[in-house]
């Protein structure tokens, strides 16, 4: 079978994506360059970029015209000189950014996010490849590949006919899913995993998964490579998935419009994939992204609505690219108080500083019904201890300016959407 899937990808791949390996050649060339040819690589596709973009799409052009700007850039701090875009603009003005250029293949990509705002556009075949090409450069870090038997955690309770076509297309490409969440199903599918060498799907529901796997006392071996995406992943999903899988939750950071941005290395550094991304943060924290690929649809300093910090050490395992220390999460709505605004990713400050300080792992959920006041939702049976230490960083935080109350939670339930950590349901 392994022989077959490998014939099966490639052979997509070449009808599909006829740049594939070529695109991952190269990167794996780059793979260990230093710092200084990385930034080099980045200037040169960001000119191509700016000038195709100039040339192309009329909404860049009169984007670039409205602020005296040269798209024959000399550092690539030039681009600062440009206005930043949201995902509404490249909603609202979807047809001005597509680029008026002729490509030999195009490809249609749909996301709605966590935003739940719709979003469709077309990839040039070369960006789609190279966002592949660069997965599968990360894939070897942990020896495995895409074409590999894998399991795959999106989706469930699908109507009987989508389920057959969803199963085909899973066997095509080796994979196992699960969609019945009852213990016969998880302990069938815990038994095919045993042939798998990687996991991947939304960190919450990997992370429900593992906690039944390890409460039915079911074995899974030979897995590589555990990847979580589309969400954050918190400390206390770490015990239960390493106790499952045998290792880790690593994390793949990106977006459909993004492409990938950052991949976590063994070492347990999320490297920017500097060949294909340029990555900026405000003064706030959020991230700004450029899509050195994208030339059918060019995303040129995008806000992608997350908060994180960069790091600065470099790597043990020998990569120059620039390193992501921290992702906070969604930029969201704000933790109303009874007199101040404050950033939704206050409450990952809260639950990180007591994983680091008194090494006690919640997972959480805060939801707020009203100004001033927040529900904490916690994971585990009433602990006296926890909330003690939740109320000191609650207090350090917000004061009196923001009351809390806990509900314990038996278990959240797997979601097929991606997991908030703080929703707002204040109009």
């Amino acid at each position: 079978m392994a022989l077959l899937s490998k014939f099966i990808y490639l052979f997509g791949a070449k009808l599909r994506n006829p740049s594939l390996m070529g695109i991952y050649s190269a990167l794996k060339k780059t793979e260990f360059a230093n710092y200084d040819e990385l930034e080099k690589i980045q200037l040169d596709k960001l000119k191509t970029l700016l000038k195709s973009a100039y040339q192309y799409s009329p909404f860049y052009r009169d984007l670039f015209d409205a602020h005296n700007f040269d798209p024959e850039i000399e550092t690539l701090s030039d681009i600062k000189a440009l206005p930043t875009i949201t995902k509404r603009d490249l909603i609202e003005q979807n047809a001005q950014i597509h680029s008026q250029q002729q490509f030999k293949k195009t490809l249609l990509a749909e996301t709605s996010g966590t935003s739940g705002e719709a979003l469709a556009f077309y990839r040039n075949e070369e960006w789609d490849s190279t966002n592949r090409a660069s997965v599968m450069r990360c894939y070897d870090w942990y020896n495995v590949k895409p074409w590999d038997k894998n399991g795959y955690f999106w989706g469930y309770n699908i109507e009987q006919g989508e389920a057959k076509k969803v199963k085909l297309l899973d066997w095509l490409q080796n994979r196992i899913r699960i969609f019945r969440y009852d213990d016969e199903s998880i302990t069938a599918f815990a038994k095919d995993l045993n042939s798998a060498k990687f996991l991947s799907g939304y960190s919450s529901m990997i992370y429900q998964i593992a906690k039944k796997v390890n409460a039915l006392n079911l074995k899974v071996s030979g897995i590589k490579m555990v990847k979580g995406t589309s969400e954050m992943i918190l400390d206390a999903y770490q015990p239960e998935v390493k106790k499952a899988f045998g290792c880790k939750m690593i994390s793949e950071y990106g977006a459909a419009e993004s492409g990938l941005i950052a991949f976590e290395c063994p070492e347990g550094s999320m490297h920017i994939n500097m060949e294909n991304v340029y990555v900026e943060i405000d003064d706030n924290k959020e991230i700004i992204v450029t899509n050195l690929a994208s030339h059918s649809f060019p995303i040129i300093r995008y806000r992608l609505g997350d908060y994180i910090s960069l790091g600065e050490a470099k790597c043990a395992c020998g990569r120059a690219h620039k390193v992501i220390k921290e992702i906070y999460g969604r930029k969201g709505s704000s933790i109303l108080g009874t007199q101040k605004e404050y950033p939704a990713l206050t409450f990952y400050y809260v639950f990180k500083n007591i994983a680091l300080k008194d090494e006690i792992l919640i997972n959480y959920k805060a939801e707020q019904f009203e100004c001033g006041t927040v529900i904490l939702k916690i994971e585990g049976q009433p602990t006296p201890l926890w909330e003690q230490l939740i109320n000191r960083e609650m207090n350090k935080y917000f004061g009196d300016d923001l009351r809390f109350s806990v509900e314990y939670i038996d278990k959240f339930e797997t979601q097929t959407k991606k997991q908030q950590y703080f929703e707002s349901f204040i109009k």
